[in-house]
């Protein structure tokens, strides 16, 4: 560590020597205080850089529990993101940031012997306490979704039926009860929102549907009324994979970091109007495409390049480093294949005559250089038109 001298004033002669050794430890406090401020910020960078690893190893776990729960947790156990007991991986699936809900319901819904101690962990989480049935319902429901198979369906509201009968004791006289009851309850939902069913049942359907529940008896009718009405007038909110979800698209990317992007207005600052704009993006290499992002939580991309068919060269820039461009090969006037998303979510063709792109170092440079050189593929066909239109634009007309 490097040790930080303070500025010495000359000590005055006509001190005592009382006051020069407290001038002298009035020095070697400050001095004393210097290291210890450069030891606090030391510890904060190395810190920052040891959390910046982390997130991004958090991420690939995501990625990975969204493609294969099972294969996700054990990542994130072997990289000690995640300890390998029940009740902190249901906390990491009860969070759910950047978890798809599919995958938590199939995670929650198998039978192993771990799997169901998470589930029972996992609805722990939930409080049903003074909650209506519908209330409870709607919570839990939200925060995975259902899988399709029957067996898995079974443990899981079992599991809910037990843990809103804790939270609530005496509503109903068993657990069986509320376990049924909540299914009527979920078939109920089904047959009065969904617009193939014609026969809309009524409430006093719905009532003598329920009779001799609750362990022979009757549920109070002002109970299963409530509860009708509630379904009647909100659905559930089930949560819907809605097929936008690019995490398949995005695992396991041939590369991927922070660039800079030169805007499309440099297209015309060559002719004096416009100013260069570069915008810091997230990009993913995978699957012979460039994906860029704003940030690295959008599920969507900002824009999208194709790579079939260009080429990749580096580039001197006077207002950024580590450059890099890509272009069409022996057509610098053609526009590149490629589309973006406006900022009202319209998806549009881009202008780029040319991509320039920045890197943080010369090492990550030449990386991303050689990563999209692999990367690029070559259509025979349009090297052949190609090859036609040059020889036709270099014949003389008479």
């Amino acid at each position: 560590m490097l040790k930080i001298l303070p500025y010495l004033h000359p000590v005055p002669d006509d001190l005592t020597p009382e006051e020069k050794q407290e001038l002298e430890n009035i020095r070697r406090r400050k001095q004393e205080l210097l290291e210890d401020i450069q030891v606090r910020i030391l510890y904060l960078f190395l810190n920052s850089l040891k959390n910046m690893q982390r997130n991004k190893q958090v991420a690939m776990g995501r990625k990975k529990f969204n493609m294969d729960p099972k294969k996700g947790i054990q990542f994130l156990i072997e990289n000690d993101l995640l300890k390998n007991t029940c009740e902190d991986i249901a906390q990491f699936l009860y969070k759910g940031e950047g978890l798809n809900k599919t995958a938590i319901g199939d995670y929650l819904g198998e039978r192993d012997e771990f799997n169901i101690e998470v589930l029972h962990a996992f609805v722990e989480l939930h409080e049903f306490t003074d909650l209506n049935l519908v209330q409870a319902l709607r919570q839990f429901l939200w925060s995975f979704r259902l899988p399709g198979e029957a067996q898995k369906i079974d443990r899981m509201m079992e599991a809910f039926a037990q843990r809103y009968c804790q939270c609530n004791p005496g509503v109903f006289q068993s657990t069986d009860t509320c376990y049924v009851l909540s299914f009527a309850i979920i078939m109920l939902n089904t047959s009065l929102h969904n617009p193939n069913v014609k026969d809309k049942p009524s409430a006093d359907r719905f009532i003598a549907m329920n009779r001799g529940i609750n362990d022979g008896g009757d549920l109070p009718e002002d109970l299963l009324r409530n509860l009708y009405e509630s379904i009647k007038n909100e659905p559930f909110k089930i949560p819907e994979d809605d097929g936008n979800d690019l995490t398949h698209t995005f695992f396991n990317p041939d590369r991927e970091g922070w660039l800079l992007k030169l805007g499309e207005q440099a297209m015309v600052f060559s002719l004096g109007q416009g100013v260069k704009t570069w915008k810091r993006r997230w990009f993913i290499l995978t699957d012979n495409c460039l994906y860029y992002f704003e940030y690295t939580t959008d599920k969507e991309p900002r824009g999208i390049i194709p790579l079939e068919n260009l080429s990749i060269r580096e580039v001197e820039d006077s207002k950024k480093p580590n450059c890099f461009e890509l272009f069409i090969p022996d057509n610098k006037d053609q526009v590149i294949k490629a589309c973006k998303t406006e900022a009202d979510g319209r998806v549009v063709e881009g202008n780029h005559t040319f991509y320039r792109i920045s890197a943080p170092t010369i090492e990550e440079k030449e990386e991303w250089i050689n990563s999209i050189k692999a990367a690029i593929s070559r259509d025979p066909f349009y090297e052949m038109l190609a090859a036609r239109k040059k020889k036709v634009s270099s014949i003389k007309r008479p």
